[in-house]
């Protein structure tokens, strides 16, 4: 039996909370931005930027422009890798977190310096922080914590230079007093296959004392209903499997569409969720307060945001903002500099920040990812919420979707988006997949002026046509694709023409 050693923990809390209520989030904003400038000015992009001589946030944006990861890839990170030194971060980079460009399926390389390592864990401890703050009598760590993600197998691509999902290199890098409180164990979370992950991780969980669980909301739903299979008897619910679990923290997606089923799966239980958003370059926030406050920005912990208008990301001087003058309830693309040697990095994601003291923020899509094939403009935050309202209008639970644009092949014929629906549980028959598409069109007229104009012109849109999958079948499609599990996720847009390909074969099997 683990001791519970929650009280240390919450010592720990109650001078974090202490500190977080006296902050001056754009005084420690400016503070962060100054010491990532010292620590890299003796770098090759540090030298090329004058790091040394900036004094004021305005400098720094003048004479660092905003960079996507193709840029810093082909500029400075592609050269000699995998050793990378000096370059944009002093020494050599030691970690790189693997991720797949979600439209494009392109492995990315993102650089995780051991400061990034430590950035990332104190992030997840504040996460811990707020949940104690919430729940005065947890006992969270008189169990385990049970983080379903890769494979912790990391690949050696060169002497002290490891690559992996980055919940791969957060356990390899997990201090050793903290793996008895940690679950899978070592052996089960090397595994790289995910249907043996699930098969041997389910039932040892079931023996195990969970208290927190964390993971990517689609994959936890496909392990779910694994425990679910395994004790058949049961309502299905979390507490039928983990009777002591508190804290469920959740991110990667957009957890709107699966809300339904984890009201269900969360029934009858004490449990919390708190959504997280931790990117591949840095922790950027995490919900610290109810489900409709959105998170709370993490500004002292090795990071620096700027916030620009969607529409000026490709102009030669967008404006750029940071916490001093953003302004609240303004769609921004999020741009962060980060102790791993990303500066004016663009994320890819969109945000509004809902509060300034503190500064919390919500995320509302990718910059990158919108379905326009025929000028119609749609954004993944408005096909997102036109998804969960068609799904909540037959009263059922969306698991996964996906869509593309199917292009005109005869005169006269307009084109159409194809979406692939897979629903919790047995497919829906025909009136109620047609009922799903008229209301999930109906929202996007609703939602967006473009769309509709093309919808109801006649000339360029025909309505969207859907099909519905079995249970299970993205993840057949994930594995053969070899991204089953872990972080990765199933495409939503999908604008790669081999990419859609795969899409149109998984449809003429559906």
């Amino acid at each position: 039996m683990l001791p519970d050693i929650t009280p240390l923990f919450r010592l720990h809390a109650a001078r974090r909370r202490r500190r977080l209520e006296r902050q001056d989030a754009v005084a420690e904003q400016e503070h962060q931005l100054r010491a990532l400038l010292a620590r890299a000015a003796s770098t090759e992009f540090g030298r090329a930027h004058g790091f040394d001589r900036i004094a004021t946030v305005a400098e720094f944006q003048k004479r660092v422009r905003l960079r996507r990861y193709e840029d810093f890839w082909a500029e400075y990170w592609q050269r000699g890798f995998p050793r990378v030194v000096d370059r944009t971060w002093p020494g050599q980079v030691p970690y790189f977190a693997l991720t797949s460009g979600t439209s494009t399926g392109t492995t990315k390389y993102i650089p995780c310096s051991a400061e990034m390592v430590r950035s990332n864990a104190r992030a997840a401890i504040d996460l811990i922080v707020h949940h104690l703050a919430n729940r005065p009598r947890s006992r969270m760590f008189g169990g385990k914590s049970f983080m379903l993600g890769g494979s912790t197998d990391l690949q050696t691509l060169a002497p002290g230079v490891r690559a992996g999902d980055l919940s791969g290199i957060a356990t390899a890098t997990m201090p050793r007093w903290a793996r008895p409180w940690s679950f899978p164990p070592r052996d089960l979370a090397l595994i790289a296959d995910w249907e043996e992950k699930v098969a041997r991780l389910a039932p040892l969980s079931l023996a195990e004392d969970i208290r927190a669980l964390s993971g990517t909301p689609s994959w936890l739903l496909i392990f779910f209903d694994k425990l679910a299979a395994l004790r058949p008897e049961t309502a299905g619910r979390l507490v039928d499997f983990y009777p002591n679990l508190e804290l469920l923290a959740h991110g990667g997606v957009n957890f709107a569409p699966y809300r339904s089923r984890f009201k269900t799966l969360l029934e009858g239980g004490h449990v919390e969720l708190r959504e997280v958003y931790a990117a591949s370059e840095g922790f950027v926030a995490l919900a610290d307060a109810g489900r409709d406050d959105g998170m709370r920005l993490i500004v002292d912990n090795g990071l620096f945001f700027e916030f620009v208008p969607v529409d000026e990301l490709g102009a030669p001087s967008p404006t750029r903002h940071w916490l001093r003058d953003a302004e609240l309830g303004v769609a921004y693309a999020l741009v962060l500099s980060n102790c791993a040697g990303a500066w004016s990095y663009v994320v890819g994601d969109t945000v509004k920040l809902i509060n300034r003291t503190p500064p919390r923020l919500i995320i509302t899509g990718r910059v990158t990812y919108m379905l326009s094939a025929f000028g119609e403009h749609l954004t993944d935050a408005e096909i997102e919420r036109a998804v969960a309202l068609a799904a909540e209008a037959i009263g059922r639970t969306v698991s996964d979707y996906t869509v593309g644009s199917i292009f005109p092949q005869r005169p006269g014929e307009l084109g159409r988006h194809l979406y692939l629906v897979e629903f919790a549980g047995a497919v829906p028959d025909r009136p109620k997949i047609e009922a799903f598409a008229r209301t999930l069109d109906e929202a996007l007229m609703a939602d967006n002026d473009d769309y509709k104009a093309h919808r109801s012109g006649g000339f360029g849109l025909a309505a969207p046509e859907v099909r519905a999958l079995a249970a299970g079948r993205f993840a057949a499609w994930m594995k053969q694709r070899g991204k089953l599990g872990g972080q990765h996720k199933v495409p939503r847009i999908v604008n790669d023409p081999q990419l859609f390909q795969a899409l149109r074969e998984l449809a003429s099997r559906a």
